[in-house]
């Protein structure tokens, strides 16, 4: 299994352009930003103390969240491929289980997931620490790291629900620009939150990667919060994005706990589809 990881690592990697293309959604949403975005985001808020760099630390957080969603897609992507060309045959005649041969796509998936999250963030900080003097939050780099490893999990999780239902590259591709295009929006990235009407602003709390961006924001905001708005930055989170609302604006805790049930959720439902098609395997062969 950990051959079959490795080799799934050295396929993405060494596709330069797949690497490139995984990062278009992330990328775009950090120059629209830079572009378009940034200078009227400042004037809206240009009486917030240190706006520039509370801006810069939302669109880091809403980016890393794009970057963990597009990555382990694409990585996912090789499995498709294996598929297509009947190249997954050849593991199923090796001592690996159909079980350890999927694990070892979803655990590539996810170390590449995380690897790029990484590489982004900093990227992302080179540039602001220049532009903006923004310095990077040494000490909430274990909680980003952590976040890091899980949104890479619960991204692969959720898109191996609907990736092992394609057998087709070209499907695959389709798809896959959908979901690039898609993110930037679901993330609450491109647009802020709070400007949306009712109905987007729904659709974004049903996306996993929106609340995932919410706990990056808080952990990067949470102290230049606090020293900007002294303890009343509930208007502030909400229109940004920054704390998700069902009822009241849900804490840190509140939307931690909610990811890991759907993470939770989506593995049950992951070993529901194997169990399903399992059988119905059996009931072919006899």
């Amino acid at each position: 299994m950990i051959a079959l990881t490795k080799r799934n690592l050295l396929l993405y990697f060494r596709n330069r352009s797949g690497v490139f293309f995984s990062l278009l959604a992330a990328m775009i949403s950090f120059v629209l930003y830079i572009i378009f975005l940034k200078n009227s985001m400042i004037n809206s808020w240009q009486e917030v103390p240190n706006s520039h760099q509370l801006l810069d630390l939302w669109l880091i957080g809403g980016t890393l969240s794009v970057t963990a969603i597009t990555t382990t897609f694409t990585s996912l992507g090789q499995l498709v491929k294996d598929k297509e060309r009947e190249v997954i045959k050849d593991f199923y005649l090796t001592d690996l289980s159909h079980f350890e041969i999927k694990i070892s796509y979803m655990l590539s998936a996810s170390l590449i997931g995380f690897l790029m999250q990484l590489m982004m963030l900093f990227l992302m900080m080179g540039y602001f620490s220049i532009t903006d003097s923004l310095t990077i939050p040494w000490a909430s780099m274990p909680a980003v790291i952590c976040v890091a490893l899980f949104s890479s999990l619960l991204a692969v999780v959720i898109n191996m629900l609907f990736i092992q239902l394609i057998n087709r590259f070209d499907s695959l591709g389709a798809l896959e620009t959908i979901v690039g295009t898609a993110s930037g929006f679901l993330v609450g990235t491109y647009i802020p939150f709070g400007i949306l009407p009712n109905f987007a602003q729904f659709l974004i709390k049903l996306t996993p990667g929106a609340y995932v961006a919410a706990i990056y924001r808080q952990i990067f905001m949470s102290d230049k919060l606090r020293r900007a708005f002294h303890g009343q930055q509930n208007h502030f989170e909400k229109m940004m994005g920054i704390k998700l609302e069902w009822h009241h604006l849900l804490t840190g805790m509140q939307t931690a706990v909610f990811l890991i049930v759907i993470f939770l959720l989506g593995i049950v439902a992951l070993l529901t589809v194997d169990l399903i098609r399992s059988k119905k395997n059996v009931r072919t062969v006899d």
